[in-house]
């Protein structure tokens, strides 16, 4: 059974205003905001934050250089000043929606019902409204040794990792004709810089891209990447399959982003087909297709780094709360 605080998730008969379902920065973001609010609010966190295996997270200000699990404690520590306590360890596993919620405004006099939300530990929660921050997995390119490495010297985003291996020997391993951008974005940070095509066809890559490789100096090497290599942990190189190695120290990739929307789509939540996965539709403040739930961070938009998910976890949550307030409003006022 999931405790927090001495109480067990699934003993809780009294919904919730708010639950945040992630606790990454977009939904402590959105937690500090609600609780400064004084809304009764529950975090439902699976403990699984897409930036885990770096060591180091760059370009917050004020926070460049800390540690994502030091942020992440600060974050929860700051919550609690503001009567959000309230922190389930646990996985959501499932939501439903209630035609009708109980008596009482807390429990949805706006007429809306309630949300019911399932834990993997066998345990439900109630709650008027949801903020979705489950975020994305990152899957890397199936080459032996390669994930062993990812956050430390096998990287996929030079502005959070670029200035901290400038100068280097980089490699940019592709993983589709959109990998021409990185390897030239990184050559920022270097003018070493060689990209492996590996299962792109040189055939693949326009003219204009050939061009601007050609043009920033960086190295094409065809030829699929068999495993990368490692002496002393640290990365060394990269062998190909037809047995030739190549010297690099730093190898960027681009993971193919899993977004984790399979609470939004149990919802009902309309989805928009990206490049880089399918997100839900959302409004300038993160609120879905469907009422009352809003989506902040990776669970929003591939490309939302700490600052921006921190962004918009605090529009949702201000927007969130605006919601309850004018709903009971209305209900009050019989409007």
């Amino acid at each position: 059974m999931t405790e927090t605080n001495g109480e067990t998730a699934d003993t809780r008969t009294e919904p919730y205003e708010a639950i945040v379902i992630g606790g990454g920065a977009a939904g402590l973001s959105a937690a500090l905001i609600l609780g400064r609010a004084r809304r009764r609010t529950l975090v439902v966190d699976a403990g699984e934050p897409r930036n885990a295996p770096s060591a180091h997270m760059q370009g917050f200000l004020t926070r460049d250089g800390m540690s994502p699990a030091e942020f992440l404690a600060l974050g929860r520590e700051e919550i609690a000043r503001y009567g959000v306590v309230d922190l389930v360890r646990d996985r959501a596993v499932d939501v439903t929606r209630d035609a009708d919620g109980p008596e009482g405004a807390a429990a949805g006099a706006d007429g809306r019902g309630s949300f019911r939300v399932t834990l993997a530990s066998g345990g439900t929660v109630r709650a008027r409204r949801l903020v979705v921050t489950t975020g994305l997995k990152d899957e890397l390119p199936a080459v032996p040794g390669l994930a062993a490495r990812f956050g430390n010297d096998v990287l996929h985003c030079p502005y959070c990792h670029g200035w901290e291996v400038r100068d280097r020997a980089f490699g940019v391993l592709a993983t589709g004709p959109q990998s021409v951008h990185q390897a030239l974005i990184v050559t920022q940070w270097s003018k070493d810089v060689t990209f492996f095509l590996h299962t792109v066809a040189e055939a693949d890559l326009s003219e204009r891209d050939l061009r601007r490789l050609a043009a920033a100096g960086v190295r094409l090497v065809p030829g699929e990447v068999a495993e990368v290599l490692v002496t002393d942990d640290r990365l060394t190189g990269v062998r190909l399959t037809d047995g030739s190695s190549h010297a690099v120290e730093v190898l960027f990739t681009a993971p193919r982003p899993v977004p984790r929307t399979e609470l939004l789509e149990r919802l009902g939540a309309e989805l928009d087909e990206t490049p880089f996965g399918a997100y839900p539709v959302v409004d300038f403040t993160g609120q879905t297709s469907v009422p009352g739930v809003w989506a902040a961070g990776n669970a929003a938009g591939f490309a939302e780094q700490v600052a921006n998910a921190v962004g918009a976890g605090y529009r949702a949550g201000s927007a969130l709360n605006g919601d309850l307030l004018m709903s009971d409003l209305d209900a009050a006022a019989g409007v």
